[in-house]
This record gives structure tokens, C-alpha cells and sequence, in this order.
């Protein structure tokens, strides 16, 4: 059985939510689930479950939490905290993942100095699952935080890691690629983005050369590469249009009795798929590409809904051996180059 480690005390609403999230995910996703925290704390949320003697869940006390507030440096001052120690358990091979709702740059240096990046890969990205136009056909947008700025080898690693991403968890058999620029032409965008295209090119991917920003959304392509910067602009701009979209929709529907009639029943049907379609819950979280063992980070505000897809996510990840097969592709890719020039 995967076992899945979860910072118990990392989101806004820890430990409830990461209490609920981890009870739902042992009944229904057969995972094991280890909440780490302050003991007496999560033990007396997990009580609230009559049958949490009967699932596989485990305790695992950790003193300390990184908050919200804490910089970076608080990886390596807080020894004990929730984070590091669910961290440490994959490291050390009792778990194969760790999710987290807490500090997102935190969990980033967490995994990275404790879990140890998979050979052949610079640096980890983050990657965003968005929904577009298409139902059931999410796209992957890799860096939408991790590293603001890039270099055109990483994007290329990015490239490598999104496709398995969306190929081995979303299961898009041939998932089509794209690099995020400000027209479709190669010449178009900076140094960047213009140096990447031919490392893209040569890559055994379905490479369909430049996007726009419209076209996360169009279901055009499978898995959008950008840096870190852009791609966190992306996510955040994308949240809340989402928030004013369905703020709108409520407003407009409230306004009137007749609009008060319709939107009853609009919400009986069209506008719950709405919301369920948008709801970043449904999604779960952004994994952290690149590093030893499933590293899953979620929504400060995730609730228990958003932490069990993000236990699904992490033992997805698990069983599909998404690192084994990052590093395999980035090493066949290299031993290519070699090759090439060597000709």
C-alpha cells in the first residue's frame, strides 16, 4: 500500500482540513496516510471520525509548523517542523510522497535540500493543472512558481517533465507541447523563449512550437512551458477571474425574482459543473516536478476535498513512477546530444 505523509499543520485551516482530507483518502483511494503534527492536536481532531481506529492512518508528532509568515530560513531552523519531518519521511523511505498546504517557497526548499533532486534535472518546477474550454482536458502549465528565472535548458527540462506529467497522470497518450511566448512565430518573445525553441525541437516530444496566453485555455495544447514568473502570474490572474466570474454570475442571478427563479434552478445543474469545473479543489494541488518521491503543494485555503485529491495526486505520481521516468528521459536526451556532437 503507498503511504502518503501530510503536513497536518500547514494550511489555513490545519488540521481540520488536512484531518478531513486524510479520513476521505483511506476510506476511498486505498492509502496509507501519516498526518504529522502536533500529536495531541491532530489526535483530538482525528477522534471527531468514528472509524479512524479502522483506517490506515498513523500519527507522526512533529513540535513545530512553518507558517506563513516565516521565510525560507525556517527549513533549516525548525528541525521539528510538520513540514520537515513529513519531508524526511520520504527520504527516508516511509512514505513515498509528502503534500503540503503551508508556505509554498518552504515546501520547495524542503523537498529540494531534503529529499534531493533527481539526476540529470537542474532545478524542480512546479506544475499547475488548469482546465480549459474542453471537458476532461486539463492542461499542465510548468513553472507556475519555482523559479523566476530560467534558462532555456530548463525550460527544455520542463518540456521533459510536463509531458510525463501529463501523460503518465492525466493520460493524454501523445500530449502536445507548447511554449508559452507573445506570438506563435519562432522569432517572437525574448532571448529566452527563442534560445529554448530549438532545444524543444530536438526533443522527442509532440513540440507544437510557440502559444499565447489564450491558448492555456483553448485546450489547443496539453502542457504550456514558461518560467516560474510568468507562469505564476498566470495561475494567480486565472484564480481570480475565476472568484469575479462566479461573483458575477451570482450577482446577476440575485438581482431580480425572475433572476432569483432561474438561478435556483441554474444552480441545481449548470452552475454546480460550473463551479466543479473551475474549483481548484477538484484539481488538488501542483506537484513539484524534479524531486526524490512524490512533493505535492496545495492551496493555503485547500479543504478537505482539495487534500484527498492531493493524496490521490501523490500516489498517482507514486505508482505511475513519474521520477524514475523523468530522470530516464532526461539521461536518454543527454546521451543524444553527446552523441550528436560527437558526429
Amino acid at each position: 500500500m503507498v503511504t502518503i505523509a501530510v503536513d497536518a499543520m500547514g494550511g489555513d485551516n490545519a488540521p481540520k482540513s488536512e484531518v478531513e482530507g486524510a479520513v476521505h483518502a483511506a476510506r476511498s483511494l486505498g492509502v496509507k496516510v501519516i498526518l504529522v503534527g502536533q500529536q495531541d492536536v491532530v489526535r483530538q481532531e482525528l477522534a471527531h471520525y468514528n472509524d479512524h481506529r479502522q483506517l490506515p492512518i498513523e500519527i507522526v508528532h512533529a513540535q513545530e509548523r512553518i507558517t506563513m509568515e516565516d521565510s525560507v530560513k525556517a527549513v533549516r531552523s525548525k528541525r521539528d517542523s510538520s513540514m520537515r519531518v513529513a519531508s524526511r519521511l520520504v527520504r527516508d523511505g516511509v512514505a513515498q510522497g509528502f503534500l503540503s498546504a503551508g508556505n509554498t517557497g518552504a515546501v520547495m526548499a524542503m523537498a529540494k535540500t531534503v529529499q534531493g533532486v533527481v539526476p540529470g534535472v537542474d532545478r524542480p518546477a512546479l506544475a499547475g493543472v488548469f482546465p480549459t474550454v474542453k471537458r476532461d482536458s486539463p492542461v499542465v502549465v510548468v513553472d507556475v512558481g519555482a523559479n523566476v528565472d530560467c534558462s532555456p535548458r530548463m525550460l527544455a527540462q520542463f518540456a521533459v517533465m510536463g509531458e510525463i506529467y501529463s501523460r503518465i497522470i492525466l493520460g493524454r497518450p501523445k500530449p502536445r507541447v507548447g511554449l508559452l511566448s507573445i506570438g506563435e512565430e519562432d522569432h517572437k518573445g525574448n532571448d529566452v523563449t527563442r534560445s529554448a525553441t530549438p532545444l524543444l525541437k530536438n526533443l522527442h516530444l509532440n513540440f507544437v512550437g510557440n502559444v499565447e496566453g489564450r491558448d492555456i485555455y483553448s485546450g489547443a495544447v496539453d502542457v504550456v512551458v514558461c518560467d516560474g514568473f510568468i507562469g505564476n502570474v498566470a495561475l494567480k490572474v486565472s484564480e481570480g477571474l475565476v472568484d469575479m466570474v462566479k461573483h458575477l454570475l451570482r450577482e446577476s442571478l440575485e438581482a431580480s425574482i425572475p433572476g432569483k427563479i432561474v438561478g435556483y434552478a441554474l444552480s441545481k445543474a449548470a452552475f454546480s459543473d460550473f463551479k466543479t469545473r473551475v474549483d481548484y479543489s477538484e484539481y488538488g494541488s501542483a506537484p513539484s516536478l524534479g524531486v526524490r518521491g512524490a512533493s505535492i503543494i496545495c492551496h493555503g485555503r485547500s479543504n478537505a476535498n482539495a487534500i484527498k485529491n492531493a493524496i490521490r495526486v501523490a500516489k498517482e505520481f507514486s505508482d505511475g513512477k513519474v521520477n524514475q521516468r523523468i530522470e530516464n528521459e532526461l539521461r536518454s536526451a543527454s546521451e543524444e546530444r553527446v552523441a550528436l556532437k560527437a558526429e
